[in-house]
């Protein structure tokens, strides 16, 4: 299944535009990224499909009458004994079928999205952003002000990481008032927006603790990657 397109080439330019403007005011070097998803959770796919799995087993050791009579009735087999071999059977048949059923529903990105644990969500969106920042903007700029903002759009969550410079002058709790930002936009659907009214905040913020320098060059790419 193709990803969802959240932006278009106007968009594009209007948050390039954005981060070339609020670099004008500080030495910061802001990075843009915006994805689908940070993560495809098939751990958490399969840690379901055992769950169901397990209770599969449960009911049938509680109501094993339903099974056996649903396997008699699908499979004509009467007047047989139900040996250990055979009820192990019918209980690996029906673990099977509910792992397998399980783990199809999942291919539905609704679900599979839903059924993954909030701080999981929040843990791997971090942990990407994170390593997106190391590639795409730490120990990049020359005095180390490269900043991300990073939007995950499945998970619901955005994340901002900071360079060494920055990071040592500014608090991580006053990001919040660009996450803030960013999320009144998110709930309206204006992604491009969103991105927009995170960077104003954040250039707000650099301006303040890093301000532009005589000689500052603009050293990172000014437009939104999308992975």
């Amino acid at each position: 299944m193709a990803d969802p397109i959240y932006l278009n080439e106007a968009d594009h330019a209007k948050i390039s535009a954005a981060v070339a403007q609020a670099e004008l005011l500080s030495s910061g070097e802001i990075v843009t990224i915006l994805t689908d998803r940070s993560d495809g959770y098939t751990d958490v796919a399969l840690a379901w499909a055992a769950f169901v799995a397990f209770l599969a087993l449960g009911a049938l050791a509680i109501a094993p009458d339903f099974y056996m009579g649903l396997y008699e009735r699908l499979l004509a087999d009467w007047g047989h004994e139900w040996s250990p071999r055979l009820l192990f059977s019918l209980a690996a048949g029906v673990a099977a079928i509910k792992f397998a059923a399980m783990l199809l529903l999942q291919m539905w990105p609704p679900l599979k999205f839903w059924l993954v644990p909030a701080p999981i969500r929040t843990q791997r969106v971090h942990a990407h952003a994170v390593r997106a920042f190391r590639i795409g903007a730490e120990m990049r700029t020359t005095g180390r002000t490269g900043i991300l903002i990073y939007l995950s759009m499945r998970e619901h969550r955005a994340e901002i990481v900071a360079d060494q410079a920055i990071a040592s002058k500014v608090d991580p709790t006053v990001w919040a008032d660009a996450m803030s930002a960013m999320m009144v936009e998110l709930k309206k659907g204006q992604v491009a927006d969103a991105m927009v009214a995170a960077i104003d905040r954040v250039g707000a913020i650099l301006a303040l603790h890093v301000p532009r320098a005589d000689d500052d060059v603009n050293e990172l790419p000014d437009r939104l990657i999308e992975i």
